[in-house]
């Protein structure tokens, strides 16, 4: 069981930790560069990156929230994070511009990092994760 507790542990922990780089992309990047405009010419961020990123995020915090409620049952993180991942997956595959994909992607990273924060918690209660 301690096999299974660590890996749950580290995917909930590489989601959560990828929910706040992505915020913090999302919010100091741009302030970055509109602060200081001589940065936009050394920080180019390629368009397809809000995609890999999702190609990271989506398999990952699904394996981690399934895991998850299969040992919990409780349905909140998924109810959670689902939406925020929708929101991410519509900023970074339909926003027809870059303020709209920001505005969708916050909101998304945020509801994602809060389920899997509540994953963790439902699994520390139900003595899954050792602290």
């Amino acid at each position: 069981m301690k096999a299974l507790s660590s890996r749950q542990q580290l995917f909930d922990g590489l989601a959560i930790g990828a929910s706040f780089i992505c915020l913090i992309h999302c919010l100091a990047l741009p302030l970055l560069i509109m602060l200081l405009p001589a940065l936009a010419a050394y920080m180019v961020v390629p368009d397809s990156f809000h995609v890999w990123a999702l190609v990271f995020a989506a398999p990952v915090s699904l394996l981690a929230l399934s895991a998850g409620y299969r040992r919990h049952r409780g349905a909140n993180p998924l109810l959670i994070a689902l939406p925020g991942l929708a929101l991410m997956a519509i900023g970074a595959l339909a926003a027809p511009s870059q303020w709209m994909e920001t505005a969708l992607t916050v909101p998304g990273v945020l509801l994602l990092a809060i389920g899997h924060a509540l994953n963790w918690h439902k699994l520390r209660l139900a003595g899954q994760i050792r602290s």
